[in-house]
C-alpha cells in the first residue's frame, strides 16, 4: 500500500511539470506577441518622423492652409510639398476667379446641409 501511494505522489510531481512547460510556452507567446505590438509601434513612429521630414533637405515640413488645402512646407528650403489633386484643386479655385472666392465666403461648404 505505501509503494502506491508513493508512485501517486510521484506521479502527481509529473504532471505539475508537465502543466508547468505549457505555463512557461503560453508567457512566452504574450512575451512574443507584446514585443511585435512595440515594433510595430516603434516602426509606425519612424514612418511618421520620416514622413514630416523634407524630401529634398530633410528638413522639417510644417503644416498651413492655403485656399481650402493643407500644404506643406519645409522650413530650411521653403519648398512646397503637394499631395496628389491638390495642385489641380487649388488652380480650379483660382480660375473661378474673385467672384468665386467670393460666393465660397458666402455660403461655405459646411453649412451645405442647411
Amino acid at each position: 500500500m505505501e509503494n502506491e501511494k508513493n508512485r501517486s505522489v510521484e506521479s502527481l510531481e509529473f504532471d505539475e511539470r508537465a502543466h508547468e512547460d505549457g505555463y512557461f510556452a503560453i508567457k512566452e507567446h504574450e512575451l512574443i506577441e507584446e514585443m511585435k505590438l512595440e515594433f510595430h509601434k516603434a516602426e509606425a513612429a519612424r514612418r511618421a518622423a520620416q514622413m514630416a521630414t523634407c524630401p529634398k533637405c530633410s528638413g522639417t515640413l510644417e503644416k498651413y492652409e492655403f485656399m481650402g488645402f493643407i500644404l506643406e512646407r519645409c522650413g530650411n528650403c521653403e519648398g512646397i510639398w503637394l499631395k496628389k489633386g491638390e495642385l489641380a484643386g487649388i488652380l480650379r479655385q483660382q480660375a473661378r476667379g474673385p467672384l468665386g472666392v467670393f460666393l465660397d465666403r458666402c455660403f461655405p461648404k459646411s453649412e451645405k446641409g442647411k
